[in-house]
Order: C-alpha cells, then structure tokens, then sequence
C-alpha cells in the first residue's frame, strides 16, 4: 500500500543520512555572535540533546478548528549531570476533545522520556539521538484525552544540516499500549506509528521559517479485541524566533498553521510555541 511504500523509503533516506560523516561545522557557524536557533521542531522532534547545565522548558498549544479538538503541553527537558548524551524529561498535557464537549478538559497522558545522543551534537552537520518513553495513563480514555493503559513508545530522531541556511529534521517512531480501554469496559492492544520531515531556513540569526510534514496513523478500542485505524496527515508552515538575555536566558516564541491534506483533508489550525532554556549550573566544555 503507498502508506507502506512511503514509510520504507522513508526510513531508507533515513539510514542513508545517518551514514554521513559527523563533521564539525566551520569555525565562523561555532562562534556565539553566528549560533543559529537550535530549539525543537513543532511537530517534528529534532535530536539535539540539552547542553550540560542547561535546562529548557517548552509549552505548546494547538487548536483544530473544524474538531474543535484542542491540547496544550508542558515539556522539562534536563541532560544529566554525569553525562549530557543522557537526557530526561517528561510531558504534561491538558486536552478537550471536540467528540466529547460535555466532558470538558481535562489531563492526558504523562509521557517520561528518557534520550541518548548517539550520533554527533549541536555542532555537527549530523545529529542521531533516540528516545523511549514509558505513557502513564492519567488522561480518561471514557473523554477521550487518552489510552486508558500504560504504553510505550519510540521516536528515532535524526538532524541535518544542509547548508549554513537550512537544516532538516527527519522522525520515525511507532507506539504500543498493550492493555488500552475505551472507558466502556472493552480492552485490545493498540499501535501506531509516526514519520515526518521539518526543514528549517535560517534567515536570520534569530528568525526561522518552518515547513513541517506529519504523518501519524493510530488504533482505538472499539470492542473487546476489536480496534480501527485512523490516520492524520498535517503540513504545517510556520516561524520562530529568539530573544537572547543576560544570565543565559534564551526565550523561543512561535506560530504555525497546520492543514490538513489526504486523510486529514479540510482541518485546519493554529499551533503556538513558547520555551525558556537557562543554565542551571555553571557549564563545562564537552
């Protein structure tokens, strides 16, 4: 099926860009007049793992129209202090499902994630850093604001830089909640699986130009045993910035719209992003 058919060279482009040399960018991109913004993606994840002693906190929103579906996260993210390659962080989110309006907003699904910066760092033309994350089931699966079990899930990350004007960001991950519920007593194993591309244009020091492709495909419990497939394909234009303060205060505000196209045609909305990155300790080289 072409779903299928993307997917693999998908995760061939992939494996062949992972192949490419990790090799430090010129000395005049390291200086810190030159450092472009290195924050994350909106929709797709980008595998720069957080410095050693700084700590970044990121806060998303986005809102469906045509669904009225809306989410807003609350992201930590914090390198270890025995080795930055380590990265924890966890994820809060307050949903309202546009299928369910009488219930209202409420929590979803913890996410504790734990990343290893395998492959290079901020400062290399290729970055690898994979994550697994363990979901907690404190969002109602009855309201639909989440999976009503414990899952697991996986995103393979992998970071490009084209030129000194563009980089890429390229994701496949797949997810599996062994025991999920529909809050009506019905119980199956769910699964879904996620790709995607962000290239990002440098057009200035501190102002980006986004342009993202999402493509996430996902079961749900219709019965005892019994789940459906159900598909989301977004693009997603969009712009960030940065404002660089005293003390090492960084603060990345930004806008996207993302469309729905194929089996997400006809949605539209809006995605806001805000993230504080500070350090928390005094830094040493790596």
């Amino acid at each position: 099926m072409p779903i299928r058919r993307f997917a693999l060279t998908f995760a061939l482009i992939a494996a062949f860009l992972l192949m490419i040399i990790s090799s430090p960018l010129s000395a005049k991109a390291q200086s810190a007049e030159e450092l472009p913004i290195q924050d994350n993606s909106f929709l797709i994840e980008e595998a720069y793992n957080q410095e050693a002693g700084v700590v970044q906190h990121i806060n998303t929103f986005t809102r469906i129209w045509n669904s009225n579906d809306w989410e807003y996260t609350f992201t930590q993210e914090w390198p270890l202090p025995m080795d930055w390659r380590h990265q924890l962080s966890y994820t809060v989110a307050g949903v309202s499902s546009g299928s369910h309006p009488a219930a209202g907003a409420g929590f979803g699904d913890v996410a504790l994630n734990y990343r290893y910066q395998l492959v290079g760092t901020g400062e290399t033309r290729t970055a690898f850093a994979p994550r697994l994350t363990l979901l907690l089931p404190s969002g109602s699966a009855k309201d639909d604001r989440g999976f009503g079990g414990m899952g697991w899930q996986t995103n393979l990350p992998l970071s490009v830089v084209i030129s000194r004007r563009v980089v890429t960001h390229w994701n496949l991950g797949g997810t599996l909640v062994p025991h999920s519920s529909d809050g009506l007593g019905h119980h199956a194993t769910v699964s879904g699986y996620n790709f995607g591309q962000s290239t990002i244009w440098l057009m200035r020091q501190n102002f980006n130009l986004m342009l993202e492709t999402a493509y996430t495909g996902c079961e749900s419990v219709t019965g005892t045993q019994r789940t459906a497939w159900s598909n989301s394909f977004l693009v997603s234009p969009g712009i960030r910035w940065a404002w660089n303060l005293s003390h090492g205060l960084q603060i990345v505000p930004g806008v996207a719209v993302p469309v729905g196209v194929g089996p997400s045609r006809g949605q539209k909305g809006v995605y806001a992003y805000l993230s504080f990155e500070h350090p928390f300790r005094s830094t040493r080289p790596r």
